[in-house]
């Protein structure tokens, strides 16, 4: 697992990449809500739920973070 140290405090690798997967989950629902994807979901909460952690594990995998 990653570790990185912002002014002496050690975060966790899977929190910096929470962050990022956030950050393009609002990505992706944005261009989905201009493309009018949205009309189409049942449960936009749980559909954006699904998304983000979609985006997570993408994140996960790309990176290397988490091996098994």
């Amino acid at each position: 697992m990653i570790e990185t140290s912002f002014f002496g405090l050690y975060v966790p690798g899977l929190l910096l990449l929470a962050g990022g997967a956030m950050a393009c989950a609002r990505w992706i629902r944005r261009l989905l809500s201009l493309l009018g994807v949205y009309r189409w979901v049942w449960h936009p909460p749980l559909f954006d739920l699904g998304l983000y952690l979609l985006s997570l594990y993408a994140l996960v995998r790309l990176t290397g973070a988490i091996s098994s």
